[in-house]
């Protein structure tokens, strides 16, 4: 499969994962947060599947196209290992669902990041919340939820917290 192939799958798959998980967190309040703002498409994409709910976007530094850029309010800078751990007070409730997006492409730091926010997570995540992942995350707090139909298996992750 060529690159471009396999990237196409991956964003089908996030926007998919993403439409279901709103579905499923519909009645769950909380505000919304990305972990990896990137260049904002996916921010943006939030913004429409949510329009009523605050959506917090956390990443090391701003690099978003400005129309897809959350104001300062909802921006949060820094190392996701200084910046999660305070996130309740940040964002001001656990939030409903979590969007990570961390992927590097380098597997063994991909591998130590997923090991420390699967631990990260939980406690900012409201119960019954939902952490949808590029990464495969573990924790006796997150249990694993099936895919939508159409994404294949291990393409993407959703979690459900406890």
């Amino acid at each position: 499969m060529s690159r471009l192939d396999s990237f196409l799958r991956r964003i089908e798959a996030q926007r998919d994962c993403l439409k279901h998980a709103a579905e499923l967190v519909a009645k769950i309040a909380g505000p919304i947060i990305e972990l990896g703002l990137g260049n904002g498409r996916t921010y943006d994409h939030l913004r429409v599947l949510f329009p009523t709910r605050e959506v917090f976007a956390f990443d090391r530094r701003m690099a978003a196209d400005p129309a897809s850029a959350p104001d300062p309010t909802h921006l949060v800078l820094g190392d996701f290992r200084d910046t999660v751990p305070g996130a309740l007070t940040r964002i001001g409730a656990p939030a409903a669902l979590a969007h990570c997006d961390f992927g590097s492409g380098r597997p063994e730091s991909n591998a130590i990041l997923a090991a420390w926010l699967s631990l990260a997570l939980p406690p900012i995540i409201a119960r019954g919340g939902l952490v949808v992942s590029d990464q495969e995350l573990s924790d006796p707090r997150l249990t694993p939820l099936p895919a939508p139909p159409g994404v294949e298996a291990g393409r993407y992750f959703l979690y459900r917290r406890a």
